[in-house]
């Protein structure tokens, strides 16, 4: 790049690239590899910058390709780096800068060729790009037919055994982003990966014994956040002279090659995202989710995804049930205090679904802590955001919402939370509510949303569900819940007219004419009724169960009685409109008897006194109302995609050519 030189266009045509990249062999003892590894920069944090990057070294990356066969300077650069790791630990312990920068420098290379070179050729291809040495052009060298296995080995060493510095924290987030590169393969191919080389490395062999101690840190990653130190740290203290000893030792090992070569700027100040936000905590959780899901190999199931199914608390000394092969602990407390507080982001919510859903320690833990507010007022927020999330974000929040709510103590102990000002909620200022009753809010609302916008059936059967899970322990109903309840009922039966009066227009028109093909209003009728019985499903097991605690949904049964008058005799609802109809009738006639003109305060304590008075007997009792989530049949389908999609768009991620990518569609992605 020249002695003075740090632009991108120069990268071309810079001596020590086009070296690497030639034809010629460099021995893993050449003094070029010092040269090489010692230039300085703020490691790029988002996908613009590493798109510069690799703009700016397409055509070195392209020389690589043709000429490795050859050369095996891939072979050799990886070798180095190897042979540097070996030390690292102790070099972490003494300060040695100058050894963990030059280790790094080694490793972003490797991860900047890795993209490339997956992103342009099969994993056979890849393999034999591994296996090429200096000696003869074209012989695969016995020792070498493992190096992916090493590096891959070694990366993973890397992660769990180096101690998380300052000067380590570019390095620690390197190997991380280079195993997600690894993983890419996936991202260039139509169809779900089930039978790839890096997997079989990953899930056998030398990888398979670090299975949990991987698990544990990317989890201690995430649970910590810990903010990138400020630029140049891992590199050297500048003094206010222009550099101390240790960066004339780096300009000299350099020889004026890239004296600082900045993305970014060595030393420019964070922006406030960067300031923020944990690139190390973003990736492994990244990291995380891909290893847990990778395809079961056909002749042992994922050890990641295992992990993840069977870790337990700290505080919990109960033996792990046999056989748990990648076992480990982890501090749930902190563990729970992370995803409470990193909700805003997809990973995060996918993260806590996966737990909720494949962990039954986490899970029995998260439904016995007293502050679940703290959990569930962020997943509540993503659906009432409904219009600024994707629908997959919206899906997990929903489906966590589900899951939580199969649990009878969570359903009674949520009505027994009070929450002041909710700012978020605008549709009503709401001074002073129960966290049941918020949920029923946001639920509807998302119900609702759904109706008018995305019409999507998936969406609409989790929500009810989720109310319906509920139902049975509603308990003191805000009266604005309650209002919305019946008003949801409202909105489903003037569509259910609108839709019958529609059918019976067509069906009239068609009398008349037989040349244009109906409308399918059977099927639009057949939708909206479920939908409507499943509502009084609802209404009537809060009936049936708690009338006595809910004076507020009685008071909106009564103030919009006349809505349920049509369904008294629809065949389809006759069973359940018996308690509601009875309900209605019963205290319809007590407040006859106390006159005309009542104020609500009169009507609610009427309310009250009436359902102490109404024998329980005389209301039919339903099964209970209890809806399971269970997975789809093939779930990697829908989550590897999302899983990919997740890495792809992530700030501090990685960049890939949208051209290149296979897997999703941009636009879906």
């Amino acid at each position: 790049m020249g002695a003075n030189s740090s632009s991108l266009s120069e990268l071309p045509e810079n001596e020590y690239l086009k070296k690497l990249s030639g034809a010629e062999a460099i021995s893993e003892n050449d003094p070029f590899w010092n040269q090489l590894l010692s230039f300085s920069f703020t490691t790029p944090t988002n996908s613009a910058e590493l798109k510069l990057l690799e703009e700016a070294t397409i055509s070195v990356c392209k020389s690589l390709v043709e000429n490795n066969p050859r050369s095996g300077n891939l072979g050799a650069l990886i070798k180095v780096f190897l042979s540097r790791t070996k030390e690292l630990k102790i070099s972490a312990e003494c300060q040695n800068h100058l050894f963990i920068w030059q280790a790094h420098n080694a490793l972003f290379i490797i991860c900047c060729l890795l993209k490339v070179f997956i992103s342009q050729m099969t994993e056979e291809e890849l393999q034999l790009h591994f296996t090429y040495e200096e000696r003869t052009p074209g012989l695969y060298g016995v020792e070498c037919e493992d190096l992916i296995e090493e590096l891959l080995c070694c990366l993973i060493q890397l992660i769990v055994e180096i101690p998380l510095l300052d000067i380590t924290y570019s390095i620690s987030l390197e190997a991380v982003t280079t195993l997600i590169v690894f993983l890419s393969c996936q991202l260039f191919h139509k169809e779900i990966l089930r039978e790839s080389i890096i997997h079989k490395y990953l899930m056998h062999g030398r990888c398979l014994p670090y299975t949990s101690r991987l698990v544990k840190t990317l989890l201690y990653n995430f649970i910590r956040q810990e903010r990138s130190p400020p630029p140049g740290t891992h590199v050297f203290q500048q003094q206010t002279d222009g550099g101390g000893l240790l960066y004339g030792i780096a300009s000299g090992v350099a020889t004026g090659l890239w004296t600082v070569f900045t993305l970014g700027g060595v030393g420019s100040k964070p922006t406030p995202q960067q300031e923020q936000s944990s690139p190390l905590a973003n990736q492994s959780l990244l990291l995380l989710l891909v290893l847990a899901n990778l395809t079961d190999a056909p002749d042992s199931p994922n050890p990641y995804k295992q992990a993840i199914m069977s870790f337990k608390n700290t505080q919990d000394s109960t033996a792990f049930p046999s056989p748990s092969p990648h076992a480990f602990q982890i501090n749930f407390n902190s563990l729970y205090t992370a995803l409470c507080e990193q909700q805003k982001s997809d990973q995060a919510t996918l993260l806590l679904y996966m737990l909720l859903h494949q962990n039954s320690n986490v899970r029995t833990y998260m439904l016995a802590r007293t502050d679940m507010e703290n959990l569930v007022l962020p997943i509540l927020e993503i659906l009432y955001h409904v219009e600024e999330r994707n629908s997959h974000h919206v899906y997990m929040a929903l489906i966590i919402l589900l899951i939580l709510t199969e649990d009878d103590g969570f359903n009674r102990s949520i009505h027994e939370v009070i929450l002041k000002n909710i700012t978020w909620y605008s549709e009503r200022v709401l001074t002073e509510i129960s966290l049941g009753s918020l949920l029923i809010l946001v639920v509807i609302r998302t119900i609702q949303y759904n109706m008018t916008r995305t019409r999507d059936k998936y969406l609409h059967t989790n929500c009810l569900a989720a109310l319906a899970n509920m139902s049975a322990q509603f308990r003191s109903l805000h009266q604005y819940a309650a209002q919305r309840i019946i008003s949801l009922f409202s909105l489903l039966s003037k569509k259910h007219n609108k839709v019958l009066e529609q059918a019976t227009q067509s069906l009239r028109g068609s009398l008349s004419s037989d040349d244009s093909p109906l409308p399918d209003y059977a099927q639009d009728l057949n939708v909206i009724e479920e939908v409507i019985r499943m509502m009084l499903e609802i209404i009537n097991s809060c009936l049936a169960n708690s009338l006595h605690h809910n004076p507020n949904l009685v008071y909106a049964l009564l103030y919009k009685r006349d809505l349920f008058e049509q369904f008294r005799t629809h065949p389809s609802f006759q069973d359940v409109m018996q308690n509601i109809d009875l309900v209605i009738s019963f205290f319809s006639s007590r407040l006859e008897q106390a006159g005309a003109e009542l104020s609500v305060e009169r009507v609610l304590e009427i309310i009250k006194q009436g359902a102490v008075a109404l024998p329980k007997d005389r209301l039919r009792k339903f099964p209970e109302l209890k809806f399971k989530y269970v997975e789809e049949e093939q779930p990697e389908e829908f989550f590897i995609p999302y899983v990919w999609s997740l890495v792809y768009n992530s700030a501090v991620a990685l960049y890939w050519n949208p051209h290149d990518i296979q897997l999703f569609t941009m636009d879906s992605g």
